[in-house]
């Protein structure tokens, strides 16, 4: 066998093999950080299945949060929106960023004065 055929043989292996689990297994931080960024799931710490049932779990919050707010009051306090479950080699998402009171008076500015 030559090493382009072993090579095409483990390439070819799927993500939750041994093989593949004891590759990511010695992969660095920075290298999973990397793998992730590239886009190849198969290199990630979780395998396609671990990766589409955290997907199902995130979207079954977002339906519980979006349920909970149609059936709530909508003078009361609301909920935060649930956080997705963590996934290894992505980064976290960045907050979204909150209207201070000069980001509101630049704002304010903005609109009035273009609407003139």
């Amino acid at each position: 066998m030559s090493w382009r055929r072993l090579r095409v043989l483990i390439q070819h292996l799927p993500s939750e093999s041994a093989t593949w689990t004891a590759l990511r297994n010695d992969l660095s931080e920075d290298e999973l950080a990397e793998q992730a960024e590239q886009g190849e799931p198969e290199k990630a710490a979780w395998s396609q299945m671990e990766q589409l049932t955290a997907a199902l779990v995130d979207a079954v919050r977002r339906v519980e949060y979006v349920l909970v707010l149609a059936n709530s009051d909508s003078n009361g306090k609301k909920p935060d929106p649930p956080e997705p479950i963590k996934r290894p080699g992505a980064k976290p998402r960045r907050p979204k960023p909150k209207l201070d009171e000069v980001g509101a008076d630049f704002l304010f500015k903005m609109i009035n004065e273009g609407a003139a």
